[in-house]
C-alpha cells in the first residue's frame, strides 16, 4: 500500500514534466501567500493560518496535534518535548509559564511574519530563552501597500474568512514611510471525529516605521478559541474540551547596515486564559482547572562587525505570575529570569579558505532556580563559494513550567514535582551547508545529552493521567534537508533519524507521552508546480516509522500523510485566487500523540480576492 502512494504522489510531482512548455509559459502565482519556504501548502483546511501552520511540515519541525494543529499543537525539535522549544519574534522570545502546550497560542497573522528560521545548537543557545533544544525565529515582515478577503467551506460544516488590509505612506521625511495593517479571521467547524468542534477567532494589527537601515513596528493581537477532542489531554476515552484567550501586544525597534549587522530592541506582554474540561457534559469535574498567565519581557540581541572580529550577544529579561484554581501545591506562583549571551567571533584567512572561530558564554538566572553558565563554541570553514564546514559545542538550560511544578503531586489528572530543578542540554555537532547546481543543503550530525529534562509519564496500575518526571536523555540525530527552486516547480525534501536512551532513575513507568514519543525516521518532501499557466499544485508528504509506545492503541507505528492543494488564478478576474485543500488524504488513523485519535481526511473549497 505505501508504494501505492508513493507512487501516487510521485505523478503528481511529476507534472512538472508534462510536455515542452515554453519557458515564457509557466506562469508563478503571485498572489498565493507564502507564511514558510519549508512546506508547499501555506494555510490549513479548516481554519485560518495561524504561525504553527507553516510548521506542520517543516524537515525540522515535529508538529504533534490534538483535534487540529491549529487547535492545540506541541512543536519540538530534534527530538526534545513541547516544552524545549521557544518561539522568538525580532529581539524578543514569547514564552507561556504555564505549559508548553500553550507555547504557540500566538495571536499573530502569519502575513506579518518573515519565513521562520530554525535555531539549534550554538544558535539556539545565543539567541533562545528557556528553550533548551530549539527556536523558531521569525522577523516583522515590511508592511506593502496591499489586500486580501478568503473564505473557504469544507465537510463537517466546515468554514473560515480572513481579512487583512496594508497601507503604506511616506512621512515627509526622505526615503522614511509609515505603514499600518489589520487582519481579522474567523472559522468554526463540527470536526472530524465527534465531539471535535471548534470556533476560533482573532484579531492583528500593527503600526510601523520604516526607512532604508531601520524598521519599527508596534502590535497588537487578540484570539479566542474553543475545541472540543476525545482524549485531549488524558487517555480515558473522555470528550474533553479547551478554552483559550490571548492577547500579545509588542514593540520591535531593529538597524542594520547589512543582513550580517545590526542591532535590535523589543517589548512585550502576553496575557494567556485557559479553562480546561476534562469532561464537556460534567463541566469542574474532579477539579476546576482555569488559568491565567501574564508576561512582560525586555529583550536585546544584535551582531557587530569590524575586520576580522565581530561579537554576537543577546538579552532578555521575563517576569510572569499564574493564577489557577488547580496549580497551588507548588512553592511560587511568579518569577524572574534574566538571559545574557556574550559570543565574540575571529575570521582569519586561511590557504583553505576563512575559518571563523566563535567562543563565548551564556548566563541564565532566576530568582527561584540556581544560575547557570553555559558554553558556546563552534568552528566554520567556507573553503568555496557556497560551502560551509562547522563543529560546535553549545550548553543550554531551562527550568520547568507551573504545571510540572504546581500540580498537586499525590492526586488527580495531573501530577507535579515541585522539587523539579533546572534541566540541562548539552549539543555536540558537526554539519555542512552548500549549493550546488541549483539545490541547497543543510546536513548535520548531533549527540545531545539532556539531563534532568521534564517528561510526562504513565503507569498503567495508576488512576492518574500522568506525572511530572525528570529524566537524562541521550540523542543521536542527524538531519539533511535539501531544497531546489526552478520555474516549473519547487523541490524540499528533508530527512530525520533519532535513536535516544533515556534513564529515569528510580522511577518506574510504563508509558512516555513525549520525552520517548519521537519519529526513528522522517521524511518530507515538499513540492509545488506550476504545470500550465495559472495553475499551481501543491503537495506535501510526510512518512515517518515510530518509536513504540504501549499507549499508541490505534494507527500502528508507521504513518504516511499527504496533503494537498490545488491553486487557480483566473486570467479574466484579476486578483482572483480558486482553490481546493485536502488534509490526510490517505485518511491515516495514527496518533501523533500517544492516545490521542487522529484528524481524518478533511477538504474545503476557497476563493480569495487580493487588490
Amino acid at each position: 500500500m505505501l508504494n501505492i502512494k508513493l507512487i501516487t504522489c510521485g505523478l503528481i510531482a511529476s507534472a512538472s514534466l508534462f510536455g515542452p512548455l515554453a519557458a515564457q509559459e509557466i506562469i508563478v502565482l503571485p498572489k498565493v501567500s507564502v507564511y514558510s519556504e519549508q512546506v508547499a501548502n501555506q494555510t490549513p483546511v479548516s481554519t485560518f493560518a495561524m504561525p504553527v501552520s507553516g510548521l506542520q511540515f517543516e524537515p525540522r519541525v515535529d508538529v504533534q496535534a490534538r483535534n487540529l494543529a491549529e487547535g492545540q499543537a506541541d512543536v519540538a525539535i530534534r527530538g526534545g518535548v513541547f516544552e524545549n522549544t521557544g518561539f522568538k519574534f525580532g529581539a524578543f522570545s514569547v514564552y507561556d509559564p504555564q505549559t508548553g502546550h500553550y507555547l504557540a497560542e500566538l495571536p499573530i497573522a502569519p502575513a506579518m511574519l518573515t519565513s521562520p528560521r530554525i535555531m539549534t545548537g550554538a544558535d539556539n543557545a545565543v539567541g533562545g530563552i528557556n528553550a533548551e533544544v530549539g527556536t523558531v525565529a521569525y522577523g516583522w515582515q515590511p508592511i506593502t501597500q496591499r489586500g486580501e478577503l478568503s473564505a473557504a467551506f469544507g465537510d463537517y460544516n466546515s468554514n473560515r474568512q480572513s481579512f487583512y488590509q496594508g497601507v503604506v505612506r511616506p512621512t515627509g521625511t526622505i526615503g522614511q514611510t509609515v505603514g499600518a495593517d489589520l487582519e481579522l479571521s474567523r472559522s468554526e467547524s463540527d470536526g472530524s471525529v465527534p465531539f471535535g468542534d471548534h470556533n476560533f477567532k482573532r484579531a492583528a494589527g500593527r503600526v510601523q516605521l520604516r526607512d532604508e537601515h531601520s524598521q519599527t513596528d508596534l502590535f497588537a493581537g487578540w484570539q479566542k478559541k474553543f475545541f472540543g477532542w476525545p482524549n485531549l489531554y488524558t487517555p480515558f476515552g473522555v470528550n474533553e474540551t479547551e478554552s483559550l484567550k490571548t492577547e500579545l501586544y509588542a514593540i520591535n525597534h531593529r538597524e542594520w547596515t547589512t543582513a550580517e549587522n545590526y542591532w535590535q530592541v523589543g517589548a512585550y506582554y502576553r496575557r494567556n486564559y485557559d479553562d480546561y474540561e476534562f469532561n464537556r457534559f460534567v463541566p469542574g469535574q474532579f477539579n476546576p482547572y482555569q488559568h491565567t498567565t501574564h508576561v512582560r519581557a525586555v529583550a536585546l540581541d544584535g551582531h557587530q562587525a569590524s575586520g576580522a572580529w565581530a561579537l554576537a550577544f543577546s538579552a532578555q529579561y521575563m517576569r510572569d505570575n499564574i493564577e489557577s484554581t488547580a496549580l497551588t501545591f507548588g512553592r511560587f506562583k511568579s518569577r524572574d529570569y534574566l538571559k545574557l549571551a556574550v559570543v565574540p567571533e575571529y575570521t582569519n584567512d586561511t590557504a583553505n579558505g576563512p575559518v571563523t572561530l566563535r567562543a563565548g558564554a551564556t548566563y541564565d538566572h532566576t530568582n527561584r532556580d540556581s544560575s547557570a553558565v553555559s558554553p558556546v563554541f563552534e568552528v566554520a570553514l567556507k573553503p568555496s563559494t557556497g560551502l560551509r564546514v562547522y563543529a560546535h559545542y553549545a550548553e543550554s538550560t531551562q527550568v520547568p513550567t507551573y504545571t510540572a511544578l504546581n500540580s498537586n503531586p499525590a492526586a488527580g489528572l495531573f501530577r507535579g514535582n515541585p522539587a523539579l530543578g533546572r534541566e540541562t542540554s548539552r549539543n555536540l555537532e558537526t554539519g555542512v551547508d552548500f549549493t550546488r547546481d541549483a539545490w541547497t543543503v543543510q546536513a548535520a550530525i548531533f549527540q545531545r545529552w539532556d539531563d534532568q529534562l521534564v517528561d510526562w509519564t504513565f503507569r498503567n496500575s495508576a488512576s492518574s493521567a500522568r506525572s511530572a518526571k525528570p529524566v537524562d536523555l541521550r540523542t543521536t540525530g542527524f538531519e539533511l534537508v535539501a531544497a531546489k527552486r526552478t520555474q516549473r516547480y519547487d523541490l524540499i525534501l528533508g530527512y530525520t533519524f533519532l535513536d535516544k536512551t533515556a534513564d529515569y532513575g528510580s522511577a518506574t513507568i510504563d508509558a512516555s507521552f513525549y520525552a520517548l514519543n519521537f519519529a526513528k525516521h522522517r521524511l518530507t518532501a515538499a513540492v509545488v508546480v506550476r504545470p500550465v499557466e495559472g495553475f499551481e499544485v501543491r503537495v506535501d508528504n510526510e512518512y515517518r516509522i515510530q518509536e513504540k509506545n504501549s499507549l499508541r492503541t490505534i494507527g500502528g507505528n508507521e504513518a504516511f500523510l499527504t496533503t494537498i492543494g490545488l491553486y487557480y488564478l483566473p486570467r479574466a478576474v484579476k486578483g482572483l485566487e480558486l482553490s481546493a485543500r485536502m488534509d490526510n488524504v490517505w485518511d491515516s488513523d495514527f496518533q501523533e500523540i500517544p492516545a490521542v485519535p487522529a484528524a481524518r481526511k478533511q477538504y474545503s473549497v476557497g476563493a480569495a480576492y487580493h487588490w
